[in-house]
């Protein structure tokens, strides 16, 4: 396929990512957060789009947005793409929104160009993932995966002390019903910017994700005694702040001899009384562990719980280590891996393939149903900012992949599985 091929529903995305991006709270970048007036405008106009489009568009209880091209085939199974609206405060245009606005583009190509497929096709727009504004994440994929309930709702807060419940309701979304976890998703695609710099730096054009790593995330606190800065023999401290530094570093040796693809991060850190002239009482800091391997994760977390107790213990400090996130790393299915990469072969694109450093959508799909990733570059690895940026011809080569690999799951014939048989003939060249 050339690029002058999809040149028509490349624009088109293109477009819509700039209009999707004026829906947004004053300030650099993109702010676009939970049930706020700027997300329930970009979810309508979505809503709105979708149905122009000649899709069946509707909405969930919790805001998640759908356009629907109906199969065929009554199957009562769907093939869904997309990712989600919601954004970081002052990001970009690209993380979540590329996802969403190249699933609904693609549709409603597909459906100009090819009429209806034999198997459902969705596109959706998630509600919510990014967890900027209330204390929980993926709570559009986690109500249709089954991962939330609904209850969750009524006693997480934002700063602003705004119930999840409310801010459904400010937007008139009920939220006392919420609907049931679907069961007649038979795949999942997201395409997305990579957030990072290995496409770029590999001049790669098209990421194939292997799997997303499993995250752990703790809250340590270490006590010691405040006490005089003069006055306080060095010999004679209890050190919160010296004791947390030494275990901080030693994270970092025990993880650079772990070796890639483990990283650990010490993101936070709050200091008390966090005066010059008094020696540390208490030290509070985070712990963000992420490996593609549940065994390797589980083991580093384990050697690092270990060294902590030894340098508190050493130190005659007091030590809570408390785990506030467990998230499994996801492998993604390795027939949908394989068509992506067949893909690309007959697309001529360089692609590699990848593990993703960062959370997804794709992450709770994936235990349920055969679940592909595609990645395009970010300019110098940056996201989460106003200064986020991927060329709008790379753009349009992941969509064009996206194109492609719902074409096979929607309109040719599939094995007892959901998926294209490895010797069915091409029909996009």
């Amino acid at each position: 396929m050339s690029a002058s091929y999809i040149q028509a529903p490349a624009a088109e995305m293109m477009e819509l990512l700039e209009e999707l991006s004026a829906f947004s709270a004053p300030g650099d970048g993109v702010t676009r957060l939970l049930y706020t007036p700027e997300w329930k405008k970009a979810q309508q106009f979505l809503l709105n789009r979708a149905g122009e489009s000649g899709l069946t568009a509707y909405s969930d209880s919790v805001g998640n947005v759908y356009g629907k091209l109906t199969g065929t085939r009554d199957d009562g199974k769907v093939v869904l793409a997309g990712s989600h609206i919601d954004t970081v405060v002052n990001g970009g245009k690209y993380d979540g929104a590329y996802g969403v606005g190249a699933a609904f583009t693609a549709l409603r190509y597909l459906s100009s160009v090819y009429g209806p497929p034999l198997r459902t096709l969705e596109a959706v727009s998630f509600a919510e993932e990014e967890g900027s504004r209330f204390p929980l994440t993926f709570w559009g994929s986690g109500n249709v995966t089954g991962l939330y309930d609904g209850s969750e709702a009524e006693d997480c807060r934002d700063s602003e002390g705004v119930t999840l419940l409310e801010g459904m309701k400010s937007c008139g979304l009920d939220g006392k019903e919420p609907s049931a976890p679907r069961s007649d998703i038979s795949a999942y695609v997201e395409l997305h910017i990579e957030q990072g710099i290995v496409l770029e730096r590999t001049g790669m054009q098209i990421g194939v994700v292997s799997a997303i790593v499993g995250q752990r995330r703790f809250a340590v606190t270490v006590k010691g005694t405040a006490n005089h800065a003069g006055t306080t023999p060095m010999g004679l401290r209890r050190d919160a702040l010296a004791a947390a530094a030494e275990m901080m570093l030693q994270m970092e040796r025990l993880a650079a001899e772990a070796g890639d693809p483990l990283v650990a991060t010490t993101g936070r850190l709050v200091v008390t009384p966090n005066t010059p002239n008094v020696i540390p009482g208490e030290v509070a800091f985070t712990l963000d562990i992420r490996h593609s391997r549940e065994d390797e994760l589980e083991a580093f977390c384990a050697s690092v719980v270990s060294a902590f107790e030894e340098i508190a213990k050493r130190r005659d400090v007091a030590l809570d280590i408390t785990l506030r996130l467990s998230a499994s790393p996801a492998p993604m299915d390795s027939r949908l891996r394989a068509e992506l990469e067949a893909i690309c072969l007959r697309q001529g694109r360089t692609y590699k393939a990848m593990v993703s450093g960062a959370g997804h959508d794709a992450q709770l799909f994936a235990p349920r149903c055969p679940t592909a990733m595609i990645f395009v570059p970010s300019q110098d690895g940056i996201s989460h900012s106003p200064e986020e940026y991927t060329s709008p011809e790379e753009l349009a080569a992941g969509l064009e992949v996206l194109i492609a690999l719902l074409y096979k799951l929607g309109y040719e014939e599939t094995d007892e599985d959901g998926l294209v048989p490895q010797n069915t003939k091409e029909r996009w060249t």
